[in-house]
């Protein structure tokens, strides 16, 4: 017997929709930092109309791909709505990969029009090689433009949509037809196009907005400062507009000071960052008096946080770090770990530092390293593979991947275990495990010890040759301001906190730890450091 439901396609024109009329009065607000201001939803979607229509008139049909090279705004937000309602494909270009890189994602996505924030005409000059099937540029505010290829029109922002009446009639458009387009750092190869439908947008939406999640309410005012070009900034405005949620931009200001004083002045409820991030306004926060305690949600991925830093932030801002675990193929959150009803809050630190509970309609399987699938007991390792409607099963363009993707499921690389409930814990990456004498150590359980130790703000451990043991762990720590330790207290120290057959030989100090566009720790860049001599490494306290 078949339902008696209407069957309609999931479309983000609805999503826009519920929030121009339900939570018409609800705000997107820009930092003060960058001349303040504040839009209502029914404005914001008002922007998309005109920039709907203005993009028809400049050409884009259905399919075609829109490129934003922007910060969080106001005007980002609007090109989130508008490009993927009126069949579209809205292309997040990531402003901190290597131009060469962005140039071939732009080359790769076939972007036919690029919407660019002034402060990142520099930027674009960089690009003026890879442009060849951009016919639009559109320039968001006012700057020196770069000499661009003769069959680029260029536009500005509020010219464009001046020339436009609102009222834009949305089209209907299949659900799993391709809504946004995002692309991986690239850091094993090219990076590689993940293209999210309509469907898996508003079913990640469902699931970052469920009880479980991030639980967002028309009560919430949401910064979001995981940027909006990093796989559609964790899904936080889609979540906060179907909410009806304050969305607070914070622009281009991502220094510790600047993001201090967006907290401080616009009092938020939920806030996403990257464990570095966090990591720098617990060190840094005091001193420019920062006040958490608007924030009933702190969220943080990309990398695994520290006890320390989980701890820290507990103990001087009494609010618990909630980590989601995914990745740009994933949409991206796959797991979030907000502790148990049953785990007391003296003793939730341990959950807080798992990578979290499988989110709805997300499945996981452990596939150990001879092919056999591992039980959800939290001890037995192997790859931890997904699936589910929010998690890609291709990459677009791409020949060549089949090793990505085992019958149906992706492979994340990444080495972990499964315990009941469906909690996952990520011990490392399958290339940053450290194979030493036959044995793994793991470097993210290494980096997190080491990062207890009060004299420590940054840790990360890679795997280098070692002639007897194949592998070993080469320590890379940045000390806080003013402190100072020794390789040898810092080996002491670990004694007891890992095996100690784990604990490094080989260490050295750097002013500050190399960085991914996303703001991880870039392990490829501390082993060529290494590899080039280019470090001071300690062994046994001496240089060498």
């Amino acid at each position: 017997m078949k339902s008696t439901m209407m069957d309609r396609d999931l479309q983000i024109g609805d999503l826009l929709r519920h929030g121009q009329r339900v939570h018409a009065g609800s705000r997107v607000v820009r930092c003060a930092q960058d001349g303040g201001g504040s839009w209502s939803f029914a404005e914001i979607a008002e922007h998309a109309e005109r920039l709907a229509a203005a993009l028809t008139r400049l050409g884009v049909e259905r399919g075609d791909r829109v490129a934003t090279l922007s910060w969080n705004t106001r005007e980002h937000m609007a090109a989130y709505l508008a490009v993927p309602s009126m069949g579209a494909v809205l292309h997040t270009l990531n402003l901190r990969l290597h131009p060469d890189q962005l140039g071939y994602v732009v080359r790769h996505a076939e972007d036919r029009v690029l919407i660019v924030d002034s402060t990142l005409l520099g930027l674009l000059g960089q690009l003026r090689d890879h442009l060849a099937t951009v016919g639009h540029v559109i320039v968001i505010g006012a700057g020196v433009l770069p000499e661009l290829p003769g069959h680029i029109h260029v536009h500005g922002w509020e010219e464009l949509l001046a020339a436009e009446e609102p009222g834009f009639r949305w089209p209907e458009v299949d659900e799993r037809s391709a809504a946004a387009l995002c692309y991986t750092t690239g850091t094993t190869g090219d990076p590689k196009g993940v293209a999210y439908s309509h469907r898996s947008i508003w079913l990640h939406t469902l699931g970052v907005s469920c009880g479980n999640g991030a639980a967002m309410t028309d009560r919430d005012r949401v910064l979001p400062i995981v940027p909006m070009f990093h796989a559609n900034a964790w899904g936080w405005p889609y979540a906060a507009w179907l909410a009806g949620a304050d969305l607070i931009m914070n622009g281009r200001h991502l220094h510790i000071a600047g993001l201090a004083s967006v907290i401080n002045e616009e009092r938020p409820t939920a806030v996403a960052a990257v464990p570095t991030l966090w990591n720098g306004l617990l060190h840094e926060g005091p001193e420019h008096a920062l006040d958490l305690s608007s924030v009933r949600l702190a969220g943080c991925g990309g990398s695994s946080p520290s006890r320390a830093l989980v701890a820290g932030l507990k103990e001087r801002y009494g609010i618990r770090l909630i980590q989601g675990w995914g990745m740009t193929e994933t949409s991206p959150l796959a797991t979030w770990s907000a502790p148990p009803r049953d785990i007391p809050e003296d003793e939730d630190v341990d959950w807080l530092l798992k990578s979290g509970r499988l989110m709805p309609l997300v499945d996981v399987r452990v596939m150990g390293m001879d092919g056999t699938e591992q039980p959800w007991d939290g001890e037995s390792a192997g790859e931890l593979q997904l699936r589910g409607p929010w998690v890609t099963g291709a990459y677009l363009h791409t020949e060549n991947t089949a090793d990505k993707f085992d019958d149906g499921w992706l492979r994340t690389g990444d080495l972990g275990t499964v315990g009941p409930g469906g909690w996952i814990v990520v011990r490392d990456r399958l290339k940053d495990g450290i194979k030493s004498g036959g044995e793994w150590i793991s470097t993210v359980e290494l980096e997190n010890a080491i990062a207890e130790h009060p004299a420590v703000v940054e840790a990360t451990v890679v795997g280098v040759p070692d002639p007897k043991w194949d592998e070993r762990p080469l320590a890379c720590v940045a000390l806080a301001e003013g402190a100072t330790v020794s390789s040898a207290e810092l080996r002491e120290f670990l004694e007891g906190r890992v095996a100690k057959w784990w604990i490094p030989e080989r260490w050295t100090f750097l002013d500050a730890i190399p960085k991914t566009s996303v703001g991880k720790y870039d392990k490829r860049a501390v082993r060529r450091l290494y590899r080039e001599g280019e470090m001071t490494i300690e062994i046994g306290g001496k240089a060498t």
